[in-house]
């Protein structure tokens, strides 16, 4: 069974460039996978194609969800993940450059883990993924039921 992934659901390079370094500097173990919009983020879940093989594409253990992109928005994603069975206890961390209370109250509505605000600064997105880290991936209890969920099931077409 392929390792679980982090799922980054970004359109901004640099901030795709940034948030890949400083999850390495952090030492996190899990490998990251990109995807530019709502769009793909969902074909991606889904196991569509180009995400169709579960060996180069497994089930993300975490989604780092950025709010603001073309096509679908983080929101709709948010929305579609929490609708699905097999995918509703998935962790939706969104990080996004808002601070708008709208943003944060609506991303929690609709079923966010957690909302944290893009830092201004490399060290301050190093920090960042160190706490992603210790809380989301190390001492989440949900983390660990997703990764034994994910090997024990697989998602319908």
């Amino acid at each position: 069974m392929p390792k679980p992934v982090i799922l980054l659901v970004e359109d901004g390079e640099d901030d795709i460039v940034l948030i890949k370094r400083a999850l390495k500097r952090s030492a996190i173990e899990y490998p990251v996978r990109v995807v530019h919009d709502g769009e793909e983020a969902i074909a991606y879940l889904k196991g569509e194609w180009p995400y169709a093989d579960r060996n180069k594409h497994p089930l993300p253990v975490l989604i780092l969800l950025d709010l603001k992109m073309p096509r679908k928005d983080g929101f709709e994603v948010l929305q579609w993940v929490r609708q699905q069975p097999d995918l509703c206890a998935l962790c939706v961390i969104v990080l996004t450059s808002s601070d708008q209370i709208w943003d944060v109250n609506t991303a929690y509505a609709l079923g966010a883990n957690s909302f944290l605000v893009k830092p201004l600064d490399f060290q301050n997105f190093i920090e960042l993924a160190r706490v992603l880290n210790d809380f989301w991936l190390k001492t989440n209890t949900n983390v660990s039921a997703t990764v034994v969920n994910y090997t024990t099931t697989s998602l319908p077409k």
